[in-house]
């Protein structure tokens, strides 16, 4: 469209810039809610949130679940971890707060009580490998 290559465009045929937040979910602002207490994912957890830009809080307990859970996107669970996971599950469901739970292909029979509580639960090799997006994306509610 004329002009010669490399000129500035005059403010009427300028193209806009994309609004990145529009490709974001309205509630990214929100922090994900991560129940783990496996030092080496919470690294990766910790890590991946941040380069993702997603805002991130941990918790350690039910306790701080129950304090943190009506501000948060969802919370990601380790249904394999040392924390009471009935707790946690009442918490997030009263605050309206989705679940992502991971568990291990070794440990399923043994969390399967909690699966139906939550939104989706996958391995933790899947939570390893689609960490960013889940993290990006969230759960459906």
């Amino acid at each position: 469209m004329g002009g010669a290559p490399g000129a500035p465009r005059s403010p009427s045929t300028a193209i806009p810039e994309p609004d990145a937040d529009a490709a974001r979910p309205a509630d990214a602002g929100r922090p994900v809610l991560a129940v783990v207490r496996d030092l080496f994912f919470v690294a990766r957890i910790r890590e991946t949130a941040r380069l993702a830009g997603v805002p991130l809080v941990m918790a350690r307990s039910a306790e701080e679940v129950e304090a943190a859970a009506g501000g948060c996107r969802f919370v990601l669970l380790d249904l394999t971890g040392d924390v009471d996971q009935d707790r946690v599950l009442d918490a997030a469901a009263a605050r309206g707060a989705p679940v992502l739970g991971f568990t291990t292909h070794a440990a399923a029979r043994r969390t399967r009580p909690w699966h139906s509580r939550c939104a989706r639960v996958v391995t933790k090799e899947t939570l390893t490998a689609e960490l960013p997006s889940l993290l990006r994306e969230g759960v459906a509610r």
